[in-house]
């Protein structure tokens, strides 16, 4: 099948309509014969954030694909389109995710060792809900406890691609 939009064009379309990340091989599925390489795309990526230099605009690199979004410092003006309350965790909810992300795979009797208070169990599942947290297997201890760990979802969420892009417990600690 031939196309008759410019490849560039295309992916651009895809980025700006999908509700997720997109990966270079789902960008690549778009196509049904001559499959774009990941290499191409890469470049037309790089050759979208060049023209959206002047743009309120970029597409970035997460731990799921590639998306579009608003670049840093516009939040003053797009906050106000959203009527409902901007997301406030609760300290409780914030410690045991940095846990979770610093110490994983880990268990909730760890969580609640580190932390010195039990933990809501209300807590785990808005983090099972949102799929920023993973059940990856079972602590060989008795009762078999689960192994709590974060997901791409999360990386997603906080514009990172590895864990390893995470603070330092030293820069946290600087804060």
């Amino acid at each position: 099948m031939s196309y008759s939009k410019p490849l560039i064009n295309i992916i651009e379309s895809a980025l700006f309509t999908s509700s997720e990340p997109l990966s270079l091989q789902a960008i690549a599925n778009l196509f049904d014969d001559s499959k774009p390489s990941k290499n191409k795309i890469k470049e037309l990526i790089n050759e979208l954030n060049n023209l959206y230099k002047e743009r309120s605009y970029e597409i970035i690199s997460v731990a799921s694909g590639y998306r579009i979004q608003v670049k840093p410092g516009y939040d003053i003006w797009l906050k106000k389109l959203n009527k409902e309350k901007s997301s406030r965790y609760s300290k409780a909810f914030l410690e045991t995710l940095v846990i979770i992300a610093y110490k994983q795979p880990v268990t909730r009797g760890e969580i609640e060792d580190i932390r010195g208070v039990a933990v809501n169990p209300q807590i785990i599942r808005n983090l099972l809900e949102f799929e920023w947290v993973k059940v990856v297997g079972h602590k060989e201890t008795p009762g078999k406890p689960e192994l709590l760990a974060t997901t791409k979802k999360f990386l997603d969420y906080f514009n990172l691609k590895t864990l390893s892009e995470l603070p330092s417990v030293n820069e946290i600690e600087a804060m």
